[in-house]
């Protein structure tokens, strides 16, 4: 099965920034919206930001509340990579992070869910200290 796989993840203090990573070997990830999750131990899985594919919505980025101007996700069609830029980091970022690619269909409109992602690989640990 093909996944994408998130790396970058590491031990920050709070306020410091980490760039996480997403690539693929089977998917062209411009072609996909591409949902970035995070899961803390004993939470549900969430979704934090997305990007459309290109062509559709002309890859505009979604993002949740709890890191809206905070996060950044980009693509690099050329790296055939997702990043996700994270800064201001606070103590309830910690978590595993998880990219994956929308199959409903429907784009980023349901990102905050993962119920309509999949192809999520291991996942890249983030412990943000205080």
């Amino acid at each position: 099965e093909v996944q994408l796989q998130a790396f970058g993840g590491g031990s920050v203090r709070a306020g410091g920034s980490l760039r996480l990573s997403c690539t693929s070997s089977g998917f062209t990830v411009e072609n996909e919206d591409i949902g970035w999750f995070r899961q803390a131990p004993g939470k549900e899985i969430e979704g934090i930001a997305c990007v459309w594919a290109r062509g559709s919505r002309d890859g505009r980025k979604e993002y949740a509340d709890s890191v809206k101007g905070r996060f950044t996700i980009s693509r690099d069609n050329a790296r055939n990579t997702v990043y996700l830029e994270m800064n201001s980091l606070k103590s309830e970022d910690t978590a595993t992070y998880y990219c994956a690619r929308e199959y409903w269909g429907d784009g980023c409109d349901n990102f905050v869910s993962y119920d309509a992602f999949n192809s999520r690989g291991q996942g890249t640990q983030v412990t943000v200290s205080s």
